[in-house]
């Protein structure tokens, strides 16, 4: 195991108890290094959206808890925050939460869809996400639904429509 995922599991493991406290979702928790900087990302929600309030209470009592067990060797930096509206689908429930709703889907081959009585090939589609199994989701595209394996799908997110 890397030592940034490492990280992100224990600081999961530490910031669970203020999300269930709050009846908030921990949608995604990343550290990644941006320019000179490490960044502790936690991405929060909740039934109707997170607020600034909601991501400063949880930043608080995460950074106590953080100076208080200190397992990240390098200085970082700690941001909590919303996930957005064009947040990924990484975790199971956000694939389930999502089953009726159109999703951006990018995947790492080529693959060959039917769409107004003729053949399209590429690697990004939109869809509407009809199942997942853990192993893959099914996505109607154009005139018919795909079977796609979690493994071939670089990034699979909400679609937003303006």
């Amino acid at each position: 195991m890397k030592k940034s995922e490492e990280y992100e599991k224990k600081a999961e493991e530490l910031i669970l108890p203020i999300i269930n406290d709050n009846n908030f979702e921990l949608v995604d928790i990343e550290y990644v290094k941006e320019g000179n900087n490490r960044i502790l990302r936690a991405y929060i929600d909740k039934e109707g959206g997170i607020t600034i309030d909601d991501c400063e209470l949880v930043n608080r009592a995460m950074s106590d808890i953080l100076d208080k067990n200190d397992f990240i060797e390098d200085s970082y930096i700690l941001e909590v925050s919303s996930p957005g509206l064009g947040r990924q689908l990484k975790k199971p429930r956000d694939f389930m939460r999502s089953i009726g709703k159109d999703v951006d889907i990018k995947l790492y081959k080529n693959i060959s869809i039917s769409e107004k009585g003729r053949q399209i090939t590429a690697k990004e589609f939109t869809g509407r996400l009809e199942g997942y199994d853990g192993d893959s989701v099914s996505v109607f595209l154009g005139e018919e639904t795909k079977n796609i394996l979690c493994s071939d799908i670089a990034m699979i997110r909400l679609s937003i429509d303006f």
